[in-house]
């Protein structure tokens, strides 16, 4: 860890409060064009946290599918730990970090689960090995071994040809409906710009400059 530079300098740009969108939404869809047209692999990617009925965190990496005025949109499995903690405490947190464009993105809010059809409908485009994936896993839960996992995919593989894969009723969308979405630039000498919008009692966004 001493190899790490505790003096990197940040010099992509600057967050000021002249140029920010006053919807949030809008705000993350310039910035998440921006990442696209940057390189990053995935700029979809963003870490979800969830917690369980006790309070104990988990986080872990997932792909953002959709975004709107209503909210973010992820897909997973229902049985597994983020699926049952979502049921338990249905709040959650995404953060998204574009490296290159020395970005981070902070989202608050509640979480609901998509009607069936609109699930159906996204399952429907995947790719036909993610498909039958999803069949196999049993996310979260443990296995004997790889080769049982492949024995599996093989399986179904084999089941499944020719055929239209239905989405098992275990895999579903969910929303994040956000209540606070922050914004991060990085800056020199650790004194960030930190933007954050909040909804106030009328539902209306309200913006906030933070302490870096």
């Amino acid at each position: 860890m001493s190899e790490i530079k505790e003096d990197y300098q940040y010099h992509y740009a600057e967050l000021v409060e002249s140029e920010l969108e006053k919807d949030p939404v809008e705000q993350f869809s310039k910035w998440y064009s921006d990442a696209q047209n940057s390189g990053i692999a995935l700029p979809n990617a963003f870490c979800l946290a969830t917690a369980s009925s006790d309070s104990r965190p988990n986080a872990r990496m997932l792909l953002l599918k959709g975004y709107d005025s209503s909210g973010f949109t992820f897909y997973t499995n229902s049985e597994s730990i983020k699926g049952i903690e979502l049921q338990q405490n249905p709040q959650a947190a995404m953060v998204f970090w574009w490296d290159k464009m020395e970005r981070q993105v902070r989202i608050t809010g509640s979480i609901t689960i998509l009607p069936e059809h609109e699930s159906d409908e996204y399952f429907r485009s995947r790719p036909r090995g993610s498909q039958i994936g999803a069949w196999v896993s049993k996310q979260s839960s443990v296995i004997d071994s790889r080769e049982e996992l492949d024995r599996s995919y093989a399986q179904l593989d084999e089941k499944f040809e020719n055929l239209e894969i239905s989405r098992p009723q275990y895999w579903n969308g969910y929303k994040l409906r956000p209540g606070s979405i922050e914004f991060w630039q990085g800056r020199n000498n650790r004194l960030h710009d930190r933007m954050r919008y909040v909804l106030d009692d009328s539902m209306n966004w309200v913006i906030e400059r933070l302490a870096p």
